[in-house]
């Protein structure tokens, strides 16, 4: 029996190398993005040293650069004809306002487009696969984003501090939601199940813009606060538990994958359509 093929994106670091090493644990064939080289090789060891002989297909690739995302989903969809889970788990939270080469925000950019591109490049090898699965990591951090404006915050790079960037990194979770709630709708009846998570505080890398962020990364793992051993393990839950094979279109927290309700407008069906329609105009020239 083949092992089953599964993507992460974000392994080589936090709750997705976590994820990573428990899925290849069980057996899974990794396919894995990363972007740098030298925890790309850290992260293999340790899957070898877990689980020897996993096979692991690496590929390099900065989200922030979107033609490069598009063509890394295309090059994954020609190496790997069948793909049984997709994890889209890479996340930047940025302190300071970046603009990419495309002209859009970084959060933006890596948090959304390039998981909707990714998604997009290997649509048709998850449905051909199915039964497969898409999994999405968003968060209840999306609360802070208020008064959500398609049309403009999707596109919005005016400066922020860090003390203003939680609403950004909420917002761009917000848009994961609806991203992961629109595409169950499309692949109802498919065979693709498309799933949402909030993976609860974690102590990951995903601070470490800030100066104090090590410090206060072992101050919070002796207390045993934000263990991301929690996040991983619903990330695990969601792409192997044959109840999410079948479930499709929900959004559930960390804690005993209870339900959760996502704020609006996430929750109205028409502004998701119209935030998946913006995002495809926007990013046609990439596909």
């Amino acid at each position: 029996m083949a092992w089953p093929k599964i993507l992460i994106t974000g392994a080589t670091d936090g709750i997705g190398q976590l994820a990573a090493l428990e899925l290849a644990r069980r057996g899974a064939h990794l396919i894995l993005t990363a972007r740098s080289e030298a925890k790309a090789e850290v992260t293999r060891a340790a899957i070898e040293a877990a689980a020897p002989a996993t096979p692991v297909d690496m590929h390099f690739v900065d989200f922030s650069d979107l033609a490069a995302v598009a063509a890394t989903g295309q090059a994954i969809a020609a190496r790997h004809p069948h793909i049984d889970v997709l994890i889209n788990n890479a996340g930047l939270h940025a302190f300071q306002q970046r603009v990419t080469r495309d002209g859009y925000a970084e959060m933006i950019a890596v948090n959304y487009m390039a998981p909707w591109l990714l998604s997009d490049a290997l649509r048709e090898t998850l449905v051909h696969s199915a039964p497969s699965r898409v999994i999405t990591v968003g968060s209840e951090a999306s609360r802070q984003s208020r008064n959500l404006e398609i049309e403009k915050d999707l596109f919005d790079t005016a400066p922020f501090t860090a003390r203003g960037s939680s609403r950004i990194y909420g917002r761009t979770k917000l848009l994961d939601i609806m991203f992961s709630l629109e595409l169950a709708r499309q692949l109802e009846g498919t065979g693709v199940a498309v799933n949402c998570l909030c993976p609860g505080f974690n102590v990951t890398g995903l601070g470490r813009e800030l100066s104090f962020a090590r410090p206060l990364a072992t101050a919070l793992n002796w207390f045993g606060i934000g263990n991301p051993a929690r996040g991983a393990q619903i990330i695990v839950h969601l792409a192997t538990d044959p109840t999410f094979g079948k479930q499709t279109g929900a959004y559930v927290s960390v804690k005993n994958t209870r339900p959760l309700t996502p704020i609006a407008p996430a929750d109205s069906e028409q502004a998701r359509r119209q935030l998946w329609d913006t995002t495809a105009a926007a990013l046609a020239r990439f596909r």
